[in-house]
């Protein structure tokens, strides 16, 4: 075995994915509800090999959403800790479209911040509301449901 083979096989493989956190001129933010599992979650999917991690958020929310949206900053990095994925948010505005649900949302809203925690899951709800702050990025850890605190 060569040295190459020797590092790619111990070097981690992680997933990375993006999300877009598209806030409207009112502050209410766009989610999907998944069809997948019925969680409420940002817009977003895993980042093709071929494209930028902005060309991935403007296409994940087209494809799940129909709207289609202008990329204006990062504003945090989560990592799944228990799965090995790495999800990239950021803040969007929407430009043009009309949401409706996709073949991956079986419903696509408009919630106020009040809505967004009261209706989603920590992990998801934290993308968002990190998003309406200025001073990220935010970078955070988590088990896929609950913020970890200690790292």
């Amino acid at each position: 075995m060569n040295r190459d083979s020797d590092h790619r096989s111990s070097t981690p493989l992680h997933s990375v994915s993006v999300a877009g956190a598209v806030i409207r001129e009112d502050g209410r933010m766009l989610v999907i509800k998944r069809r997948d599992n019925g969680n409420w979650e940002p817009p977003g999917g895993v980042l093709e090999l071929d494209e930028t991690p902005q060309e991935g958020v403007v296409r994940e929310v087209l494809e799940e959403t129909g709207i289609h949206v202008e990329v204006e900053q990062l504003t945090g990095v989560y990592k799944n800790m228990a799965r090995g994925v790495v999800a990239l948010v950021f803040r969007c505005k929407p430009s043009v479209g009309v949401e409706h649900p996709t073949s991956e949302a079986t419903a696509v809203e408009w919630l106020t911040p009040d809505e967004i925690h009261a209706h989603m899951g920590e992990v998801y709800a934290t993308r968002l509301l990190d998003a309406l702050e200025t001073n990220g990025p935010h970078v955070r850890t988590h088990d896929g449901v609950r913020l970890n605190t200690m790292r």
